[in-house]
């Protein structure tokens, strides 16, 4: 019998959520990965890498569409966090009672702190009487210590994409790109 998946890790296809992935794997929580195609410019690739992690790891995978009538470029998307959370809380399955992010350290972005998970944590509260947590287990480290931990796990990084713009080959512009780019000159 398949045991039904209690943690739903918000899968965009990068590095940040690929190891959100591998890190309840090995806390022994295998996750259900969630894609969520909100009309960004790179969601083709991000779609095809979220897949492909979660068929590497042999997880449950789910993806939800919504399209707004702004376009969505790169950079900061303004409530994008809060959007990802509201819509997985929408349409978690009922065995779920954990919904993770890869947000981490070092960025500039108002949605990847403790603030703002805390105010997420009170709004899901609100909702669920404390049914649901959020999690964010690399919320205190930084994208080098992210990498240094997908190396350490055999995270199949060659999977994943982060480019915002959505090109088949990395733009080298985007915040994405230059935070990734810093991993390969810091090792």
């Amino acid at each position: 019998m398949e045991i039904e998946p209690e943690v739903m890790v918000l899968l965009s296809g990068g590095l940040d959520s690929s190891a959100c992935v591998s890190f309840y794997i090995n806390f022994g929580r295998p996750p259900l990965g969630l894609f969520i195609d909100y009309g960004q410019l790179a969601v083709d690739n991000e779609l095809r890498s979220a897949k492909a992690v979660a068929e590497h790891y042999s997880i449950p995978f789910a993806c939800l569409k919504w399209r707004g009538w702004l376009p969505k470029g790169e950079g900061l998307i303004q409530a994008r966090n809060l959007f990802l959370i509201s819509a997985a809380l929408m349409e978690r399955p009922e065995t779920i009672s954990v919904i993770a992010l890869g947000i981490h350290a070092g960025t500039r972005y108002p949605d990847s702190s403790e603030h703002f998970l805390g105010c997420m944590q009170s709004v899901c509260d609100t909702y669920e009487n404390g049914k649901v947590k959020l999690a964010a287990p690399f919320l205190e480290w930084n994208k080098a210590d992210i990498h240094a931990y997908c190396l350490q796990e055999n995270i199949p990084v060659h999977l994943t994409y982060s480019c915002e713009r959505g090109g088949s080959l990395p733009c080298g512009e985007c915040l994405s790109c230059k935070d990734r780019q810093l991993l390969y000159v810091s090792t």
